[in-house]
């Protein structure tokens, strides 16, 4: 997913921040960081802010106040679930408690935290090598992180934007966004795929793991990618250049139904990458249709709230559709 410019707010209640802000959150919390430069970097992002903090450090800080409960999470899990895992992930270096306000400085009323640089670009489809193996790469991710002991985790609810619920409990809500894509798409078609994924039976196995948000935008790809041992072979062998490294971006993290995480099969994969993706998944006909039900209630969405501040993201949620609607019959 393309990157918006700094100046571009996404929400109303949006958290504004800045290189001097930081600088000082810094001074005050973690004084052995704070004369490493700093320099914002264009995310795209919708619940943080990303500062690059010296060559080897991140700063977070939310950009809405419901986009708090990352951090607590990050730095209980992800720890936890990296050892288990076949692509690199962010770990939590430290975290601090809001600072409070002075007459020289007006302070951060909300908990925030440094995390270790992955490097890496934002995946995208056309910019993979070998699109094939990397939706095998992904799904042997899933497939690791779903096989984790999920005791302990957090069932959906608000702090993870529901991912992982019973997709009828998002009945409503998408229902009201396909009233307001008319004359952007075919609605009734929309409507006919949506209720095609919600006839189908519910998640009844145990919970499990969820990242919760698996797109293009959480997804980092580098020269050579991450080695990854695949439980077979994937057609002639991977080709070289940019491939599938690290899965950022935990906010959505959660136990409960798994289908959520496949709406990357939509979202990010053309025809023949997502038929390797599902083989590799190994998953049954009625959680492929949630997951194809996520994709579109996921991209249904983002249009309307994001449709005039990041036109690159719902160029992304469009093509969505599509790829769903090419996919249901």
């Amino acid at each position: 997913m393309a990157v918006r410019t700094q100046s571009t707010r996404l929400h109303a209640d949006e958290i504004i921040s800045d290189v001097e802000l930081v600088r000082h959150l810094l001074t005050v919390r973690f004084p052995q960081w704070a004369s490493l430069p700093i320099r914002r970097f264009a995310s795209s992002g919708t619940d943080n802010a990303i500062y690059r903090l010296g060559n080897d450090l991140a700063v977070r800080l939310p950009l809405r106040p419901g986009a708090t409960a990352q951090l607590s999470s990050d730095a209980r899990w992800l720890q936890f679930l990296a050892p288990h895992l076949p692509l690199l992930i962010p770990e939590v270096v430290a975290t601090s408690c809001p600072v409070e306000a002075s007459a020289a400085h007006p302070g951060f009323a909300w908990p925030w935290g440094i995390y270790p640089w992955i490097d890496g670009e934002a995946v995208t489809l056309a910019g993979l090598a070998d699109p094939v193996h990397d939706a095998a790469v992904l799904a042997s991710f899933l497939r690791a992180l779903q096989a984790i002991d999920p005791t302990g985790g957090t069932s959906p609810g608000p702090h993870n934007s529901g991912r992982g619920m019973p997709l009828a409990g998002r009945d409503a809500r998408t229902r009201a966004c396909i009233g307001e894509m008319h004359g952007m798409t075919d609605t009734d078609a929309v409507t006919a795929s949506w209720e095609a994924s919600l006839a189908v039976p519910a998640w009844s196995g145990s919970p499990r793991w969820v990242h919760g948000d698996i797109h293009q935008g959480n997804l980092l790809m580098a020269r050579g990618g991450f080695p990854v041992s695949l439980p077979r072979p994937i057609g002639a062998g991977r080709k070289a250049g940019l491939a599938l490294s690290a899965v950022i971006d935990f906010g959505c993290l959660g136990v409960g139904d798994p289908a959520v995480d496949l709406m990357v099969a939509w979202v990010l994969f053309d025809r023949s990458s997502r038929k390797v993706f599902r083989e590799c998944l190994q998953v049954d006909d009625a959680t492929w249709i949630r997951g194809r039900g996520w994709a579109l209630s996921w991209a249904l969405g983002y249009v309307p709230y994001y449709r005039q501040a990041n036109p690159a993201g719902v160029e992304v949620a469009m093509r969505t559709i599509s790829e769903v609607l090419s996919d249901t019959w």
